[in-house]
């Protein structure tokens, strides 16, 4: 296990998250599910307790603790993108599969994590700092999923 891990806690479907994490994005698996050895309090002996898998290359564990906790936008995966393809593909995955568009490039997954899907352009934009960035983030800010093309047409004005 690495010596740095983030851990998410889940109601109860740690196992079927990271699997549709590591089909949904590069450089992503599940590398181990253990089982609990004994009852815990929102679970059984057998249960699925602990999932570890890598999302796009960022080792996680995910803790199926029960309904106590519940993820909020505090946390969010950033997923930078190349081109509006790619970003339609995460984008579509994570709503399709019963998540929610947001603001600004935002959207929830169906377990309520939080996942920022950023086309490069959006974030080269913003760095270039000036006008360039005011128009570029003016832009974004009217958006749910982020429009490349806009993004490009905002940055030259």
């Amino acid at each position: 296990m690495p010596k740095n891990t983030i851990c998410l806690w889940f109601d109860k479907d740690a196992e079927a998250a990271a699997r549709f994490y590591a089909a949904t994005f590069p450089d992503s698996r599940v590398t181990a599910v253990h089982r609990a050895p004994a009852d815990y309090p929102s679970g059984q002996a057998g249960d699925v307790l602990t999932v570890e898998f890598t999302v796009a290359g960022i080792p996680c564990l995910g803790l199926n603790g029960g309904p106590a906790f519940r993820p909020t936008e505090a946390f969010s995966f950033q997923i930078a993108t190349e081109d509006q393809p790619e970003t339609d593909r995460y984008w579509n995955a994570i709503v399709d599969n019963g998540g929610a568009p947001s603001a600004c490039g935002w959207c929830k997954d169906r377990w309520g994590l939080s996942w920022q899907i950023t086309p490069r352009v959006l974030t080269e934009a913003i760095a270039a700092g000036g006008d360039e960035a005011k128009r570029a983030f003016a832009a974004m800010m009217t958006m749910q999923k982020i429009d490349v093309a806009a993004i490009v047409v905002a940055r030259r004005g």
